[in-house]
């Protein structure tokens, strides 16, 4: 189902019974499964289908059912190519802001920086909250550095130097740098970043790529639409 729902994306309206089914889906008692059997599904599965197979549809369908493209078991990620240099660095900042700001488990996000200010590898700020069934509520503090850069690839240098930069900051401590680009990382930054989280480093350094962006936004085309990053 969640990856129906990463299909469907933000901008889609969902089945009538979309909520309900995801509601016994998470309490899954047999009563659950004899209401998902007999309403649920077959209406979520009749709504499904009519956008499927539209009678205006310009791809041939070759399968009757989902069942049988889930039997076949395909993988991968589904991504989507996004026209980067459409938008500018301040733009960049802003698109990885509204993220934050509207995904669940993150809290008070601030944008703390003019763009390209001399911010000592603070862009933004947001704090990360992570609920654990035993320990309780778990919440760290998260800087990311955006680097709007299309051309060009993400260093050590730059990483270790932003790192070391965070001896300059006040408290609270931050637990989690991430370094967000609409580029990538070069393989040096790659192995220092994989031996300083392996080694207990503090504070834990996250690389946020191209590639992961764009699986980000995959699930979120009205925000696609919104920044105008859609590739034609």
């Amino acid at each position: 189902m969640k990856q129906i729902e990463v299909l469907l994306g933000s901008s889609v309206k969902k089945p009538a019974r979309w909520s309900d089914m995801m509601r016994h889906i998470h309490f899954g008692y047999v009563g659950d499964l004899h209401d998902i059997e007999a309403m649920d599904w077959p209406d979520v599965k009749s709504a499904l289908r009519k956008g499927f197979y539209g009678v205006n549809e310009a791809v041939p369908v070759q399968v009757e059912d989902l069942s049988t493209l889930v039997a076949a078991r395909p993988t991968g990620p589904i991504t989507t190519a996004l026209a980067w240099s459409k938008i500018d660095d301040q733009t960049f900042e802003r698109l990885l802001f509204t993220l934050i700001s509207d995904t669940p488990g993150y809290e008070n996000p601030e944008w703390l920086m003019q763009t390209r200010a001399p911010d000592r590898g603070r862009d933004l700020s947001v704090t990360r909250v992570v609920q654990d069934e035993l320990s309780g509520t778990l919440r760290h503090r998260v800087v990311i550095q955006c680097k709007h850069w299309t051309t060009r690839s993400v260093s050590l240098s730059e990483v270790s130097s932003t790192k070391e930069q965070m001896a300059l900051w006040p408290n609270p401590r931050v637990d989690v740098m991430i370094i967000a680009t609409s580029g990538r990382f070069t393989a040096d930054a790659v192995t220092w970043v994989e031996q300083h989280n392996g080694n207990g480093g503090l504070p834990r350094v996250e690389m946020w790529p191209e590639s992961h962006l764009e699986r980000l936004l995959a699930a979120r085309p009205a925000v696609i639409a919104e920044f105008g990053l859609r590739a034609h």
